[in-house]
């Protein structure tokens, strides 16, 4: 929002400030009662700090009295405010999504600068290294700066162009959130949050407003309903087949399905309908067992035509393992060629040493676990695979 506000220009110093607010929350939070809305309350510090600074930069002070009213009238309203910051955020995930920009230097560039991403939490999830995360933020921030529009002035063709951008950053939060990269945080319900109440406010929006936003909105509402029995009481993550589906947020889950229908007043089909589609099987499945694993392997091959990844072969080994063997399963991985991103990857590892478990061949399935907990971000992903991998033993 600082950066809609205040510009590129001054990018270095909004992520100072944003910097700055996060040091004073560790040292203010932790004598004091934690608020109730975080983000808005680091909203404030950084934006009172924001303003400090520039004011100290005389070069600065023209635009400081031209767009900026005083902080108070930012904050008097905590609803109003998180109402502008989301809105705020919508447009300049538009803004920075620039078709002239490759698309994952835009996603780079929106993850990092607008959602506070760092940069290790951007290279794990677009499967790229840390020194390319610095390359195409500098290039995409290269670009806006010498060619920045506000979103007010860009032609309603061009804001379609972009849209496909705004859909893949709102995923990628809400991806984040359901699975953190975080050191300390296996799950960030705050991206969830963030990611559902930028799907609701593109949904309102005039182009925002179709079957693909409400397929998106869908698998988020029904990824959210398991949270509550996604994590132990000791900050463990628990696995599907183990979770207790009486904690699952049933009025969630009505969402969820619920939108899930409106997207289907449209023809077009993208992933968001078919993966809230396999998120719904899950969800409206009486148990783990009673899971109907053949639609869920047929979402997956339809994935794969509509939009093509390896990741959606690898998930579909998974599904074949449970309705037909985990030697199927190894057959269909050995017929593809996977990219080496992927190859050398802790997903990989990981599946090659559950199926190979569950296949009997136990010391080919041990060298791949300790790759894959080797490879492993964090601690709780180790211990979530370490589960996984017990469980495929027995």
């Amino acid at each position: 929002m600082h950066v809609n506000r205040f510009g590129i220009d001054v990018l270095e110093t909004i992520e100072d400030a944003i910097q700055w607010s996060m040091l004073q929350a560790l040292d203010t939070w932790s004598t004091q009662d934690v608020p109730d809305n975080t983000a808005a309350w680091l909203y404030k510090v950084s934006l009172r700090r924001l303003i400090s600074e520039l004011k100290s930069e005389k070069r600065r002070q023209a635009i400081l009295d031209e767009q900026v009213p005083p902080v108070d009238e930012y904050i008097a309203n905590e609803e109003t405010l998180s109402n502008e910051m989301g809105c705020a955020m919508l447009r300049m995930l538009f803004t920075a999504c620039h078709p002239s920009i490759p698309i994952e230097s835009q996603l780079v560039f929106t993850l990092k600068s607008l959602c506070g991403f760092s940069v290790r939490e951007v290279s794990i999830r677009l499967f790229i290294s840390e020194a390319n995360v610095y390359k195409r933020f500098n290039r995409a921030k290269k670009f806006l700066k010498a060619d920045i529009k506000t979103i007010d002035s860009v032609a309603a063709d061009q804001l379609e162009n972009r849209i496909e951008s705004v859909y893949k950053v709102i995923y990628l939060i809400f991806t984040e959130g359901y699975l953190s990269s975080d050191a300390d945080y296996s799950i960030r319900q705050d991206l969830c949050e963030e990611a559902l109440r930028l799907g609701l406010f593109l949904r309102d929006s005039e182009i925002g407003c179709k079957g693909k936003t409400h397929a998106l909105l869908a698998l988020i509402y029904l990824n959210l309903a398991r949270l509550p029995a996604r994590q132990h009481t000791s900050g463990a993550l628990t696995l599907l087949e183990q979770q207790d589906r009486r904690l699952w947020d049933k009025s969630l889950i009505t969402h969820g399905v619920s939108y899930l229908r409106l997207s289907t007043s449209s023809d077009d089909i993208s992933r968001y309908h078919i993966e809230a589609g396999i998120a719904a099987e899950h969800c409206l499945s009486p148990s783990f067992k009673e899971t109907r694993w053949q639609k869920i392997i047929a979402s997956y091959e339809l994935l794969e035509k509509i939009s093509p990844s390896p990741l959606h072969v690898l998930n579909k080994a998974l599904a074949i393992a449970e309705h037909d063997s985990p030697s199927q399963a190894l057959d269909v991985l050995a017929s593809y060629d996977f990219p080496k991103w992927l190859a050398q990857s802790y997903h990989w590892y990981a599946v090659l040493a559950d199926l190979h478990a569950r296949d009997g061949n136990i010391s080919v399935s041990a060298k791949n676990a300790d790759l894959a907990i080797e490879k492993a971000p964090t601690d709780t992903i180790r211990s979530l695979l370490r589960q996984r991998l017990i469980r495929s033993k027995d």
